[in-house]
């Protein structure tokens, strides 16, 4: 048993039982806790109750307020108000063929913004930015906070990993949620993201948050109520923050893995590539810039070269060589169609789970991942095919894995003769309102 230390301005226990009973949290605990909980005065076993009471009770929006600005003031907080652009960042919840960052962020930058895109590594089904980055030989995800600034001066977008002194309080409690049955909890999922995103210094952010079956957020009302807690933190810690909600029930693109999706992603600069995958980046794209008080056509930055010029310059800046040839997997397996008829649906999770299995994820953060593995996609749902035809292919270096990966996608997809499908805008709501 842990016990509080009489020099400790509060009580453990006592802070898990306010919250357990229903309780408010004032700013003096959760400053206190979070604080503690960095330095090892209040033991894990401790931090899981009070996730879980979280979990069940909730926070009000002051008490998340609190908690991520706690979370905020366990770290470093950068500061590029002095930069010659205005910064603007955007940040997604995660999701399956999700590579709208790789295009993004020098599509910005090329229209005039700086875009400081500090990214993570994938876990589980969904993909991480710095996992597909690491697949362009030579690329660095790993730079010090000078390197980032003149980066951002003299390109306008980098994409890196945060350094370890950015709300060290979250990556800790991260870490535990993700091993009691905690994740789930709305206030830590908004103040995890958000402590991390205003310590980064941005003048204004832009949320992509993914709502379906390849989403963590399965339907449009937690989506919404994410949304809303996000936008009111950004609110509250004064950077205006506005949060699209996007469909994720189908792989975005047509592409999901690592260097697969790097290949997209330059398709995308150059001024080709996926529907889905132009229309949410330029979507994206307006609602930075508009943050950022540029008046500018993405659109026009993607047809005239000039993002892809932006794209090159921030992979060279970070080491890596932008015209070489991308990792390709040894083996690969097709998935053909069972018959003639319309693709009506095609599960984003499913896929997620089968390019994860193919080695493209990881089940644990410190396992490696293979660059060329993962899953190309040959119909989209809506699109007519003919039996034989390939739906899918499967590729990894690996050839054992592919039993694995065809078991999760069992039951994946569905070939309707004479079917439809509802193919709707990829942009499904947007929230620039706190919740209340």
């Amino acid at each position: 048993m842990v016990i509080t230390p009489a020099t400790e301005a509060f009580d453990a226990v006592d802070i898990i039982r306010t919250k357990r009973d229903g309780g408010v949290l004032s700013t003096p605990q959760i400053d206190w806790v979070i604080d503690a909980y960095t330095r090892g005065a209040v033991a894990d076993e401790q931090m899981s109750a009070l996730a879980m009471a979280i979990l069940i009770r909730g926070m009000g929006r002051d008490e998340i307020s609190g908690w991520t600005r706690a979370m905020i003031a366990s770290g470093e907080r950068m500061d590029f108000t002095d930069l010659p652009r205005p910064s603007v960042d955007k940040h997604s919840t995660g999701g399956v063929g999700d590579k709208i960052t790789l295009p993004l962020a020098p599509l910005v930058a090329a229209c005039g913004a700086a875009v400081p895109q500090l990214s993570g590594r994938g876990l589980g089904h969904t993909g991480g930015t710095l996992d597909k980055l690491e697949s362009v030989p030579g690329w660095q995800a790993g730079l010090d906070n000078d390197r980032m600034r003149q980066i951002l001066v003299d390109v306008g977008a980098v994409i890196c990993a945060a350094g370890s002194g950015l709300a060290p309080a979250d990556r800790k409690l991260y870490a535990l949620r993700d091993v009691t049955g905690t994740v789930e909890a709305i206030p830590l999922i908004a103040s995890s993201i958000m402590s991390k995103k205003i310590a980064e210094g941005t003048g204004g952010l832009v949320l992509d948050v993914k709502v379906g079956s390849g989403a963590f957020m399965k339907s449009i009302e937690d989506a919404r109520t994410l949304a809303g807690t996000m936008v009111g933190l950004g609110a509250d810690a004064g950077v205006p923050t506005v949060a699209l909600l996007t469909d994720m029930s189908t792989p975005l693109g047509l592409t999901v893995g690592n260097a697969l999706e790097v290949r997209e992603s330059v398709e995308v600069l150059a001024g080709g590539g996926p529907t889905d995958v132009v229309d949410l980046t330029l979507a994206l794209a307006r609602e930075m810039l508009a943050l950022a008080g540029i008046d500018a056509d993405p659109a026009a930055a993607l047809a005239d070269g000039r993002a892809m010029d932006a794209w090159k310059a921030m992979i060279r800046a970070q080491g890596g060589d932008p015209d070489a040839a991308l990792p390709t997997a040894r083996e690969s397996h097709v998935v053909t169609a069972p018959a003639d008829g319309v693709l009506t649906r095609l599960d984003a999770l499913a896929v997620g789970v089968a390019s994860w299995r193919l080695g493209a994820g990881r089940a644990r953060k410190e396992d490696p991942v293979q660059a060329g593995a993962g899953i190309e996609l040959h119909a989209k749902p809506g699109q007519q095919v003919r039996a034989g035809q390939p739906l899918l292919t499967l590729h990894t270096d690996t050839p054992e894995r592919f039993a694995r990966a065809l078991e999760s996608l069992e039951g994946a997809y569905d070939v309707v003769d004479g079917g439809t499908a509802t193919v709707g805008e990829v942009v499904l709501e947007r929230v620039d309102t706190p919740l209340a």
